[in-house]
C-alpha cells in the first residue's frame, strides 16, 4: 500500500468518488457511487468522517492498523494520512461519509470551539463502534445536511449545515461517553498499565536522561493517541492525564523527602526536575508546604 492519495478540496474527493460537488466546502459522500478500487492511502485538507458498511480490509493509521469492523465511524482531521491495507485485491466501496473544509466552519460557534472534538485527534483503533440506534441517528443528521446539500444555496444554508454538523457531533461526544462506560475492562488494564508505566519510569534513571514524564510519551508507550488517552483518564479517574501524573510524581516526591540524606536539590534532580525552584513551586502548589516545610512536619 505504496500510493499516497492527496485531497485538499471537497471536489477532490468528490471526483474521486463519482460524486457532484453541490456545495464547494461540505458534501455528503456515498461510497456505493464509487469504482471498485483498492487499498491506498489518503491525505485529506478537511474533516471526515467515514461510516464504512464493508469489510475492506485493515484501515492504517500512522504506524499502526485497525481490523476496520463494519459500521464504525473514524474521525479524521486536516492533514491527517488513513488509509486501506487489503493486499491489492479490488472492492466496491460501501457506506457513507461527511466531509467539511474548516473554512466552512470559521466565524461559526463550531469553528470557535472543534478542538473540543478530540476524538478528531483520536487513531483508527479507537474508532467509534455504533450500535444500530447509533448508526440510524449519525445517518440522519448526513440526510439533513445532503437535503440542505441539494437545495438552492441561499442565506439559511450555511447556518443550517453547520448547525447540524454541531449536533452530530456532540451526539458522537455521548456515543463515545456510552463507549468508554461499555468497554471500561478494556479501560481498567490501561489505567493499571498506566500505573505500572509511572511506577518503572520513576524507578529508572529516565527522570535524569530524560526528564519529567509527559502526557504523549504515556499515551505513546501504552499504545494510544494523546487524545483517547487523556480523555480516557479523565472519565475513569476524574483527573486530567497531566493532573494523574503530578499526583504520582509527588507521591514519589513525598517518599524521597522522609530520606534526609538527600538534599531537595537531589530529589527534585531523581524525580527529572531541572531547576529545584520548578520542583518546589510544583510541590506546594499541590501539597501546601514547601518540601523542606513538608519534612520539618513529618
Amino acid at each position: 500500500m505504496d500510493k499516497l492519495l492527496r485531497f485538499n478540496t471537497i471536489s477532490e474527493y468528490n471526483a474521486f468518488n463519482n460524486i457532484i460537488t453541490r456545495h464547494p466546502l461540505v458534501s455528503v459522500i456515498d461510497f456505493s457511487k464509487a469504482d471498485e478500487r483498492t487499498g491506498s492511502r489518503i491525505n485529506v485538507g478537511f474533516y471526515a468522517i467515514l461510516l464504512k458498511d464493508v469489510k475492506c480490509g485493515d484501515i492504517t493509521y500512522g504506524r499502526r492498523t485497525y481490523d476496520y469492523q463494519e459500521g464504525t465511524l473514524v474521525f479524521l482531521a486536516p492533514g491527517q494520512v488513513a488509509g486501506i491495507d487489503n493486499k491489492g485485491v479490488f472492492y466496491q466501496p460501501k457506506g457513507h461519509a461527511l466531509v467539511f473544509h474548516p473554512d466552512l466552519i470559521h466565524g461559526t460557534s463550531l469553528g470557535r470551539h472543534i478542538q473540543d472534538y478530540t476524538f478528531f485527534g483520536y487513531q483508527s483503533n479507537e474508532a467509534l463502534h455504533l450500535s444500530e440506534r447509533e448508526r440510524s441517528i449519525v445517518l440522519d443528521y448526513f440526510s439533513k445536511i445532503n437535503y440542505e446539500l441539494e437545495q438552492s444555496i441561499d442565506k439559511h444554508s450555511k447556518r443550517l449545515i453547520v448547525a447540524n454538523i454541531e449536533l452530530l457531533l456532540d451526539y458522537c461526544v455521548r456515543f463515545y461517553d456510552r463507549q468508554f462506560i461499555t468497554r471500561d475492562h478494556v479501560h481498567k488494564g490501561v489505567l493499571e498499565r498506566f500505573e505500572n508505566l509511572l511506577n518503572n519510569y520513576f524507578e529508572s534513571e529516565k527522570p535524569q536522561t530524560i526528564g519529567l514524564p509527559s502526557v504523549a510519551y504515556c499515551a505513546d508507550e501504552l499504545n494510544l493517541s494523546p487524545n483517547y488517552f487523556g480523555d480516557l483518564v479523565k472519565k475513569e479517574t476524574g483527573k486530567t492525564a497531566q493532573e494523574y501524573i503530578q499526583s504520582k510524581l509527588i507521591d514519589m516526591a513525598k517518599e524521597k523527602i522522609f530520606d534526609t540524606n538527600k538534599t531537595v536539590s537531589q530529589i527534585a534532580y531523581e524525580l527529572g526536575f531541572k531547576y529545584p525552584q520548578h520542583f518546589a513551586r510544583v510541590f506546594k502548589q499541590r501539597v501546601g508546604r514547601t518540601p523542606l516545610e513538608f519534612r520539618m512536619l513529618n
